[in-house]
C-alpha cells in the first residue's frame, strides 16, 4: 500500500505509539451497543482497536485519499461506515439510529478543535460523551479554573455545557510526523442539567466574549453599556473585577441580570 504522506492543509498529524492508543482505548472504554463515531480517523490507528471491541463504527474524514486506505485495512474486521465529510458542517444527529447517544472521539485537527468542540456543543443533548486529542495549550483552557492564566472565554463557555476531564499528556513523539506542541486527551461529559441557570443564551456568550474581549479592562468598562456598575454592585460583584476572576455561577448571575 502506498504510504499517505500528512497534509499540512488539513491539519495532519498521524498517531502511530502504540501504547499511548491503548491507553486512550482504555479510557473510552468502548462497549458493544455504543453508538460511536471517530472525526479524522486517519490511517486508521484509533479506529482498529475501536472497531474490535464495537463491532461497527461511523467515521468522519475529510481527506478522500485516505477513504482506500481506510476501507482496505478495515473493511473486514468490522461494520465500518466513512462519511465523507467536513465534521465542521456534519449533521452528527444524522448518524442515530433510534434516539440512543453519540459517544464522539477523535484526534482533532489542532486548527480546528476549537470552532469543531462549540460545533458539537450546539448539539449537546444528543451525545454521551467526547474524547479528543487536543494541543496542550487547549486542553488546559477548557479545564481552567477561574483566577489562572489559561481561563479564559473556552473555558467557561465550555464548562457551562460540560464536565471536563484532563486525562494525560501526550508527547509529540507518539505522532507522524511529530508536532510542535505537546498534546493531551480530554474527556468531556455534556451536563444532564447545566451547572447554572442561564436565561439567554445569546446574552451569557456576549458578556462571555465581552469580560475576556480585553483582558486587562475591568468589568465596569469591559461591558459597559450592558450593565451599570450600581446593578453589578446589587448582586454583589465588584465592578473593578477582571473577568479571569469571575467563576461560572458569576458570569450566569451577570447574564441574566443584563437579560433582566
Amino acid at each position: 500500500m502506498k504510504e499517505h504522506k500528512a497534509r499540512k492543509r488539513f491539519g495532519q498529524n498521524f498517531l502511530h505509539d502504540p501504547n499511548v492508543i491503548n491507553r486512550i482505548v482504555a479510557c473510552i472504554n468502548p462497549k458493544k451497543g455504543d453508538r460511536m463515531v471517530e472525526i479524522g480517523p486517519g490511517q486508521g490507528a484509533m479506529t482498529t482497536p475501536l472497531l474490535a471491541a464495537l463491532g461497527e463504527i461511523d467515521v468522519v474524514e475529510l481527506d478522500r485519499d485516505l477513504i482506500p486506505i481506510l476501507h482496505q485495512l478495515l473493511d473486514d474486521k468490522g461494520t465500518l461506515r466513512i462519511h465523507s465529510a467536513d465534521a465542521l458542517k456534519f449533521d452528527f444527529a444524522s448518524l442515530r439510529q433510534s434516539g440512543e447517544k453519540l459517544r464522539v472521539v477523535g484526534n482533532l485537527p489542532y486548527n480546528i478543535s476549537t470552532p469543531l468542540i462549540f460545533h458539537l456543543l450546539e448539539q449537546a443533548e444528543i451525545i454521551q460523551d467526547m474524547h479528543f486529542m487536543l494541543q496542550k495549550e487547549v486542553v488546559d483552557r477548557l479545564a481552567a479554573a477561574p483566577d489562572s492564566k489559561a481561563y479564559g472565554r473556552l473555558s467557561v463557555m465550555v464548562q457551562y455545557y460540560c464536565a471536563v476531564d484532563k486525562l494525560f499528556n501526550v508527547g509529540p513523539g507518539a505522532f507522524k510526523p511529530a508536532p510542535k506542541v505537546d498534546s493531551a486527551i480530554v474527556r468531556l461529559v455534556p451536563h444532564a442539567k447545566p451547572p447554572v441557570e442561564v436565561k439567554d443564551m445569546q446574552l451569557f456568550a456576549e458578556v462571555v466574549n465581552r469580560a475576556f474581549g480585553q483582558r486587562r479592562k475591568t468589568l465596569r468598562q469591559a461591558i459597559k453599556g450592558l450593565v451599570s456598575a450600581e446593578q453589578m454592585e446589587s448582586i454583589g460583584i465588584d465592578s473593578n473585577r477582571r473577568g479571569e476572576t469571575l467563576s461560572l455561577e458569576d458570569f450566569a448571575a451577570l447574564a441574566n441580570l443584563v437579560s433582566g
